[in-house]
Parts: structure tokens; sequence; C-alpha cells
């Protein structure tokens, strides 16, 4: 049940990598909570906090595909310095705004919008690298170690966000934020150079294209980001957790309420060792992301605070162990020079879904009230993901022992280590 440590010890890049990670992500989870309660003090709208989605959505689709196209053309390593680099820079504009007397609210939204293109590009450079820093058979161990590096961050930095923004202020977190990016560049310059496939192609359409139609070729992979998608869009819940906390008369809670989905994400991540025996992996995609709309559909209809972040937390947990399986999938079938395309198709499946879920939650929550919006969305949610696993057989046959895209790859990659 213990995670697998075999990468940890074997690779030097991925320890220098998960502790960039780690760091990186605890400050942009302090962000990720200072941001919403920026506009909603400024504003006193959750139209106005769901619109962050809205515009982080153009560039995540713009970008997503590009950054997939660079990730396979370029350094990975020099694009993952860069920017994160410029992650550190937005940073510093939201601390320089939430110092002025009067804060504006545009910069919040021009923030928003550039750092999504800046993760779009980063992100597929990164989950195409994991694959060449870690030896094939520990790659559902790394997929474990990387998901609770995730969950650390995402449950620390909410909470301490909550505590930091209601004692200290807004500007105490965003400070911190941009020293945490000092320190991840500091340690990803320090790993090996990434540089491109010899068979990847140049960053163009053609390239986008031929990304695409290899995924649209793969069925069960096709499978993997439509469950995501209807997961995140229709039971994404995070934009209007500032005004369930002002409902539910319990403000102390919205940094409890943030960290309670990561919480239950690291509590599986903790028990992950029991993912490397599991091959049917996408019928767990499917079974965790159903229980995940299950989960958040009754946070939806509690009245007791503690209630809401019980059924938050293993809302969390669920959405693990589908992302966990999803990784494995995509890690160990796809070809090292369709890796960063592939990852940009990826990137927009477990990013659209949120971001425009912001959207639709917070009109919602306008609309009919914010615990109707919760409960719906999970119900939807659960509809929608059984009635994709009825379309999707290939999805929920999948079995990593004879699968022939996974003997591919794992055939590859012994023949180059001879």
């Amino acid at each position: 049940m213990l995670p697998d440590l075999a990468p940890w010890r074997a690779s030097r890049d991925f320890r220098r990598l998960w502790y960039s990670g780690l760091v990186s992500n605890f400050g942009s989870f302090l962000t990720f909570v200072a941001l919403p309660v920026q506009l909603k003090d400024l504003t006193g709208s959750a139209a106005a906090v769901g619109a962050i989605g809205a515009v982080e959505l153009v560039p995540l689709l713009v970008f997503g595909l590009y950054g997939g196209a660079l990730a396979d053309a370029w350094d990975k390593r020099k694009l993952i310095v860069w920017t994160e680099a410029g992650q550190g820079l937005l940073s510093a504009g939201l601390l320089l705004n939430a110092l002025l007397p009067h804060p504006a609210v545009w910069p919040l939204y021009v923030v928003a919008a550039l750092s999504s293109a800046l993760v779009s590009v980063q992100r597929p450079a990164l989950d195409s690298l994991w694959p060449r820093i870690v030896a094939h058979d520990h790659l559902p161990a790394a997929a474990s170690l990387n998901s609770f590096r995730w969950t650390v961050g995402g449950v620390a930095g909410p909470a301490l966000a909550g505590v930091v923004v209601a004692y200290a202020g807004l500007g105490w977190a965003y400070g911190a934020d941009l020293l945490t990016f000092v320190v991840s560049v500091a340690l990803v310059v320090r790993i090996a150079p990434a540089p491109a496939s010899h068979e990847a192609a140049k960053p163009s359409l053609r390239s986008i294209v031929e990304g695409a139609r290899y995924a649209w070729s793969r069925k069960e992979l096709l499978g993997t980001y439509a469950v995501d998608l209807a997961a995140m869009f229709l039971a994404m819940p995070l934009a209007v957790l500032p005004f369930l906390a002002d409902e539910l008369d319990a403000q102390w809670s919205l940094g409890l309420m943030y960290a309670s989905v990561p919480l239950g994400a690291l509590l599986v991540s903790l028990v992950s060792g029991w993912t490397g025996r599991v091959h049917r992996h996408g019928r767990m995609v499917v079974l965790a992301a159903a229980l995940w709309g299950l989960a958040i559909a009754a946070a939806g209809v509690m009245s007791n605070v503690w209630l809401v972040l019980l059924f938050l937390t293993v809302a969390g947990g669920c959405d693990m162990v589908s992302g966990i399986f999803r990784g494995i999938m995509w890690n160990q079938t796809i070809p090292d020079e369709l890796r960063g395309r592939l990852a940009g198709i990826e990137l927009l499946s477990y990013s659209v879904g949120p971001t425009v879920g912001q959207v639709r939650s917070g009109g919602f929550a306008a609309w009919w009230g914010v615990r109707a919006s919760v409960w719906s969305g999970g119900v939807l949610c659960a509809g929608a993901v059984g009635l994709l696993a009825l379309c999707l057989p290939k999805l929920m046959t999948y079995d990593a022992r004879t699968d022939e895209h996974a003997a591919r790859v794992r055939d590859q990659r012994a023949a180059a280590r001879v």
C-alpha cells in the first residue's frame, strides 16, 4: 500500500524536478485562493469570480496545442525554466497591484490570462519529460509520487492561504508565491538538457494536426479525455467556494474548503502502492470520475460545514484515482516523438474542463443559488460519465498487459537501454 520510491532512488533529475514542482505548486495554490478572494472583495459577484475561467480559456486552447508542438521540437528543460520565470513575474505583478491603495480589477484578469498561456506552454514539456527521466516500469510509481507532490502543495497552500489572506493580507500570499518561483527556477536549471527527439516534427499546424490524428485513432485515449472533461466541467465547484462559505456562515472554513479536495488526493497518494497492480486502467478512470461527481453532489446538499468538508475530501480522493490511471495510460502508450503534442491535448482535457467549469458554476450560482450549483453539477457529472462508459467500449476493455500500444512503447524503451 505504501508509495513505491523506485523513481526517487533511481533518477537524480526526477528528484530535482519533483522538488521544483513541490515548491512552485505550494506558492501557486496560495495565489489560487488569494485571486478569487480578492475578486470577491472587489466586486461581490459570483459571476465575476467565475469569469476567471473565461479569460483563461482562449490562451489555454491556443497555447496548449502549440505548447505541445514546442515540447516535441525544442529543449524541454529550457521551456520549463523560461515559463517558470515568467510565472514569477506575473506573481510580482499581482503583489504590486495588491499593495496599491485601491487595487484594480482588470490586472487580475490579465494575469489570469497570461498565466494560463504560460502554464499551457509549460505543462506539455513537463509531462513529456517524465518518461525520459524515469524507467518505463517505474512510470506508475512516478505518477503516484507526482500526484503526492501536487497534493502536498494543494493541502498546505490553500489552508495557509486562508489564514494569510484573513490575517496578513493578500500581499503576503502573492509575495510568498513569487519567492517559490525563484526557488523552483534554481532547481530546474540543474537538470540535464532534454533536446528534441530526432524524429520530432517542427512546431507547425501540420505537426499539431498529426498529433490530433493520432489521438483520434486511439479511442481509449479519447475516452480518458472525454471523461475528465465531463467531470471537471460539470462538477468543479471551486469558483463558488467563497460564496458557499458565506452561505454556511463559516467564512473561517474557506481555506479548508480549498484544501479538502487536495487533502483527499493526498490521502490516496499515501497509499498508492496498489495502483501498480491494477491493469484495467480505463475502468478505474470511469469509476473514480463517477464517484467524484456523487461526492460533489453530496457536498452541495449538506448544511453542516464539516460534512461539506468531508465530501469534498472524498471527491478529491476519487479525482486522484482517476488522474493516476489516466497518467499511466498516457505515459505507457504514447511514442516519445508524439509525447509533447499529446501532452498538449491532455492539458486541454484536464484544464479546459475546470476552466469552463468555473464559468458554469459561477453562472449557475448567480441564477439558481450556490448550493444548487454544486449539487446539480455533481449529479450531471455522474450521469455523463456513465453515458460515456457505454459509448466508449475500448476504454472499458483497456488492459495494459495486452494493449498493443503499451507493448510497442515497452519494447522501444527496452531496445533503447541495450
